[in-house]
């Protein structure tokens, strides 16, 4: 990195590290790329932040090797000022860590469950240490009638965006909204979707949901 680079504030690996793992279609290529250089980058951030963790990528997937997630464990223990949140779609294998890291009350974590034929994801998560657990139904592609919500605290539910997204039926996020209201769990209905997602807005029923969990420090 160029000094003018660093006293500007910018960091060209960042860009150089993202296009290591996609093709000339800007899809992902299937290789896995390291950023050890980004892991403690929280640690210069003073004001409060939401940090999506790994929002481009999967921060368990297999060929992410336990040390480099043990890092960033203790990189967002010491930054108690920011909420980190993780979302997975390997929850055995967040089940299976789980153990030998420290889950402090603004580490998250979530899996996506985005229709019926997965939701044996929640079954991990749920027996994962964070304090705070949260599902992604995001892109909802079909109905989940029977959503298990013991010990999650937090649904985002949303449609698929952009040319060629599939539909989602208002029954599909009601069936979903009335469940979290009847289990007391934080609803947050993010957009309709569709190719003009702005247009579709996000209300639902009239109303715009947008509840965020407690705080673990406040609930338990």
């Amino acid at each position: 990195m160029a000094a003018a680079d660093i006293a500007a504030g910018r960091n060209p690996g960042k860009k150089a590290g993202y296009l290591k793992v996609i093709n000339h279609f800007g899809r992902w290529n299937g290789d896995v790329f390291l950023d050890y250089g980004a892991i403690e980058e929280p640690l210069r951030w003073k004001s409060p932040r939401i940090v999506f963790v790994n929002s481009m990528s999967d921060l368990f997937h297999e060929d992410v090797p336990q040390d480099f997630i043990q890092k960033i464990f203790d990189v967002m223990g010491r930054c108690p000022q920011h909420t980190f949140q993780i979302l997975t779609k390997r929850p055995e294998r967040t089940r299976e860590l789980s153990p030998r890291f420290n889950w402090t009350s603004n580490i998250w974590m979530g899996t996506s469950v985005e229709s019926a034929k997965v939701v044996n994801r929640i079954r991990h998560l749920q027996h994962t240490h964070a304090k705070v657990k949260f599902l992604s139904v995001e892109p909802l592609l079909g109905p989940i009638p029977r959503l298990p919500l013991s010990g999650i605290d937090w649904i985002i539910v949303g449609g698929e965006s952009g040319p060629g997204a599939r539909p989602m039926e208002r029954e599909w996020v009601r069936q979903i909204r009335d469940r979290c209201v009847e289990r007391g769990v934080a609803f947050f209905f993010k957009q309709w979707g569709g190719v003009d997602k702005k247009a579709a807005g996000r209300l639902l029923d009239g109303k715009t949901w947008s509840q965020m969990p407690e705080t673990a420090t406040n609930r338990r």
